[in-house]
């Protein structure tokens, strides 16, 4: 089986009097300037300092730096807001980070059409009002919505609270801007509504984690702002796996949540001691989510029965939205009392209430505790597992990790539902993904990347 091209033998050092000439102050090499920018979110360290940091401030920055990388055969990786998971902007030793965080322009919101054009570094909340100030919304939302970018999201197919009415980021993606590892510049999509003209080559950039070009700017679709006043609900359970049977009667019912989340007993306990907001700490698990429309009422309180009828306990609907917040303060707070190492499998939500009675048992076989907080009404979970300092922690919990995910793919799950392979998932890709797949997928990258230098070793 043919793999990914391996990246040219790097030039030691090579020289930026190029790079500098073109880019003059947006190009950073001082290890101290460098230095926030060669890790993401993750757990995953960079293995070296990088050579230099591009500070992109349009798409001839990203061109200008992505050619002089290929003919140095220089390692590429791409920096958004940071927020990444899965170690897939980690810098390379000796390598150049583009980050995009300056391209953070919302060129046009286009009423007619509802289309938002924006450059790559737009932070996705930023654009979800911007939108909402003309009555219309972006749907993607992921919980680092306030902080990760467009770009980023889109890189890796992020989902998110909203997912479960709306679909994952791709979903909304009507055409990029794409500049390929030798500097050229690629656009793709259309603003119509359909186009069966050629390849879909837009939804080949969607989750393809920087490893087949860098999305500079994008066209991505908005929808209206639905009529009435959100809901918020949110009902507690004394067994997690009744909670699970209880989303899956929800989402085959006619009920409509736009906000669908679980979070377990000690996610719940965590996330109150780190910055209480009043959830009630339940003996198993928590049900919160969202319903929207003049029928807002209506329908949280169909979902609440719905819920009740499977061992729902109290409960409640609220027009305050601190119910979101606080599932949005899940991850910092989890990382803040040692919940280190974390996951982010897939499975058909009929499978649900078996992936987390799953889950429990597998930290209970490995004596770690384990944390879920699960965008339930996909089936999207991410488990949490405790770890204390030092490499061996980190591999005990990884072997936690390692137990959910084949257990997740016996369930016909996936190894990512959202945050992408990276670095930190790449091992367990040959579990899902069956060898023809994976050469034809090196075959795709060879095509746009023949030297290998963009996001290597990571994503495929």
């Amino acid at each position: 089986m043919s793999t990914s091209p391996e990246p040219l033998p790097p030039v030691a050092s090579p020289d930026l009097a190029a790079l500098r000439h073109q880019l003059g102050d947006r190009l950073l090499t001082d290890p101290e300037q460098i230095a926030p920018y060669c890790r993401d979110a993750s757990r995953a360290a960079p293995e070296g300092p990088a050579h230099a940091v591009v500070l992109a401030a349009d798409t001839a920055d990203v061109s200008a730096a992505l050619a002089w990388a290929n003919e140095h055969s220089v390692r590429v990786s791409v920096r958004g807001g940071g927020t990444g998971l899965s170690g897939g902007a980690v810098a390379y030793p000796g390598g150049l980070v583009v980050s995009l965080e300056a391209m953070n322009k919302i060129v046009d919101i286009d009423m007619g059409n509802r289309l938002a054009d924006v450059q790559a570094g737009v932070i996705t909340a930023d654009l979800d009002a911007a939108a909402r100030e003309r009555g219309l919304f972006f749907p993607p939302d992921p919980a680092s919505s306030r902080t990760s970018t467009v770009a980023g999201n889109i890189a890796s197919n992020a989902g998110g609270l909203r997912g479960v009415a709306h679909g994952v980021l791709g979903d909304s993606v009507a055409a990029l801007e794409v500049v390929l590892a030798d500097g050229r510049v690629l656009r793709t999509g259309r603003r119509t509504t359909k186009d069966a003209t050629g390849y879909d080559l837009t939804s080949l950039f969607v989750g393809s984690e920087g490893t087949l070009g860098v999305i500079t700017a994008a066209t991505v679709r908005l929808k209206a702002v639905p009529p009435g006043q959100p809901r918020m609900f949110r009902i507690s359970f004394d067994d997690i796996t009744d909670a699970g049977r209880a989303v899956m009667a929800i989402v085959s019912s006619p009920a409509r949540p736009e906000v669908l989340e679980m979070i377990d007993a000690l996610g719940v306990e965590i996330i109150e001691d780190y910055q209480p907001s009043g959830l009630p700490r339940p003996e198993a698990a928590l049900l919160i989510g969202q319903t929207v429309g003049i029928d807002a009422q209506e329908q949280a309180e169909t979902i609440l029965r719905i819920c009740t009828e499977h061992g729902g306990t109290e409960g409640g609907i609220f027009a305050d939205e601190e119910l979101l917040e606080a599932r949005r303060r899940s991850h910092p707070a989890l990382v803040a009392r040692g919940m280190r190492v974390s996951s982010d499998v897939g499975v058909p939500v009929a499978a649900l209430a078996q992936m987390v009675t799953g889950v429990k048992r597998i930290g209970a076989e490995h004596g770690r505790r384990v944390s879920i907080v699960a965008h339930a009404g996909d089936g999207n979970l991410h488990p949490t597992v405790e770890a204390g300092a030092g490499e061996d922690e980190y591999a005990a919990a990884q072997a936690v990790i390692d137990d959910i995910t084949r257990f997740a793919l016996e369930l016909g799950g996936t190894v990512s539902g959202e945050h992408g392979i990276g670095s930190l998932k790449r091992h367990a890709l040959a579990w899902q993904v069956e060898p023809v797949s994976r050469e034809m997928q090196a075959g795709i990258k060879a095509v746009f990347d023949p030297n290998g230098i963009l996001t290597p070793g990571r994503g495929i």
